[in-house]
């Protein structure tokens, strides 16, 4: 028993911040299920992503009190402080699942929550990269997970519009809302996609240099298009969207295509490391970034085909649907498979 108890204790201590990419990951995937109506395989992961989420909470609050050094020391680092970002997101993603079961309530306070996180952590991390101090550059700790502050924004945006359609009363000013925090979201993306980019041409090419997190350059383009797609739900009369619909609409293809582009190029990273620079095939944590991509673009490709009338859009949603469920199984299958693995003996 006190060995289990040890070894907890050790999980904790050493738990990532963007593990709750897992809970991403399991949410978009039954959304996307229950989007081809797939109810009872969509309802199953619903409850998985409710169980982690629940538990990733209790366990980042465990961290944060009795590992508190390490927790700010993570959020000190900029190759891991932006994983953070994951539980905001998390607890979107898990709103727009909740709306499509009719519980928008739920869905409000999910996202109500969720704010003072996302403004803590936006303005608390970037400003202590910019004014706190620090031993160099902040260059070097680039890496993928930078594009969760994106994927965070974008999905506030998402439910904003999720309440305004479904609270009458909130309508204008949850439309006003969804668009500014696209629109701060897109500007985002375009900013980190050079500093991100620049820094992947500078890398030396080791292993561990392509990680996973760097899926999430492609997730942050699906999920900025499903927030698209729901701002262009609301009625045209409204002003914010009269003023910023042909821009939204536009912005929203165009992410779609540059997303699309991305993942054979995503594919081919994943095969440079583990089959050209020989990776060894090993469970971690951001594995759970390469399934949220998958699941969102077939989300983000469904809602905005639907909305444009575009239904070459929602056929390949269909297939990738099916591709996001087969890697979440691997990934769980992974992930289940180190838990059960016996811990290293500390003695050899």
């Amino acid at each position: 028993m006190s060995a289990t108890a040890g070894r907890l204790r050790r999980e904790i201590a050493a738990l990532s911040p963007g593990y709750g990419a897992w809970v991403m990951a399991t949410g978009i995937v039954s959304t996307g299920l229950a989007l081809v109506r797939e109810a009872a395989l969509s309802d199953a992961l619903f409850v998985i992503a409710c169980l982690a989420f629940a538990l990733l909470l209790v366990a980042y609050v465990w961290r944060a009190v009795g590992y508190r050094q390490r927790a700010l020391a993570d959020a000190r680092d900029p190759s891991r402080a932006f994983g953070y970002f994951s539980m905001v997101a998390a607890a979107n993603v898990i709103a727009v699942r909740l709306a499509l079961a009719r519980d928008p309530t739920a869905a409000l306070v999910l996202g109500a929550a969720s704010v003072p996180v996302w403004l803590v952590l936006t303005y608390g991390i970037l400003g202590a990269m910019v004014i706190g101090r620090r031993a160099g550059s902040m260059l070097p700790g680039v890496n993928g997970s930078w594009f969760l502050l994106v994927v965070a924004t974008q999905s506030l945006s998402v439910t904003s519009s999720i309440v305004g359609a479904s609270h009458p009363a909130l309508t204008r000013a949850m439309a006003a809302l969804a668009v500014a925090l696209w629109a701060i979201g897109v500007v985002l993306y375009l900013m980190l996609a050079v500093v991100v980019t620049l820094h992947l041409l500078e890398l030396d090419h080791a292993p561990h240099a392509l990680s996973p997190t760097y899926w999430i350059y492609m997730g942050a383009t699906a999920i900025s298009v499903l927030a698209a797609a729901r701002i262009l739900q609301f009625p045209a009369s409204l002003p914010v969207i009269a003023a910023t619909r042909d821009v939204v609409s536009g912005l929203g293809f165009l992410l779609w295509a540059f997303g699309s582009w991305w993942m054979p190029l995503l594919l081919g990273f994943a095969i440079g490391r583990h089959v050209i620079l020989h990776e060894h095939l090993r469970y971690e944590p951001a594995w759970w970034s390469m399934v949220f991509p998958l699941g969102m673009y077939a989300a983000a490709s469904t809602a905005y085909g639907r909305t444009g009338h575009m239904g070459f859009m929602v056929d390949i949603a269909r297939g990738e649907v099916w591709l996001g469920f087969a890697a979440w199984l691997g990934v769980a299958g992974a992930m289940i498979g180190s838990l059960l693995r016996p811990p290293p003996d500390p003695s050899s």
